[in-house]
């Protein structure tokens, strides 16, 4: 059974990244990856409905317009059952406080370590 991950970033180069890492688990059929440049265009995403079920967000915490923490807010007011696991290059510990008040399932740092990544997500996909 497919599940999907909305990655949100405002690098293009960081879907690419995703891709190939993920290339083997889409090809299986175990996840179906949707991307967003922006926080606006992720809420768009969101509004429209993400199929197959959306089972977590991938954000990162700094970008352009509403940041990561934003996006985290608004997803919490309307999903609150939703995992939002932010994405960052800094060990901001002020943003990291933040991201917890605000309902953050987890935290992964830059230069992301897939294989862990891949055991977190593991864990919030429904049983088959």
């Amino acid at each position: 059974m497919s599940v999907s991950i909305l990655v949100v970033d405002d690098e293009a180069d960081v879907a690419e990244l995703f891709r190939q890492q993920f290339r083997r688990e889409v090809r299986q059929g175990h996840y179906v990856m949707h991307f967003a440049q922006s926080a606006e265009e992720a809420l768009g995403k969101l509004e429209d409905g993400i199929r197959p079920e959306l089972i977590v967000i991938l954000s990162d915490i700094n970008m352009p317009g509403m940041d990561g923490l934003g996006l985290l807010r608004k997803v919490k007011e309307q999903r609150a059952d939703l995992p939002v696991i932010m994405v960052t290059a800094y060990g901001d510990d002020e943003r990291r406080r933040k991201a917890n008040e605000f309902g953050a399932a987890e935290f992964v740092t830059k230069p992301v370590d897939f294989n862990l990544l891949k055991q977190q997500l593991e864990q919030l996909r429904p049983p088959s």
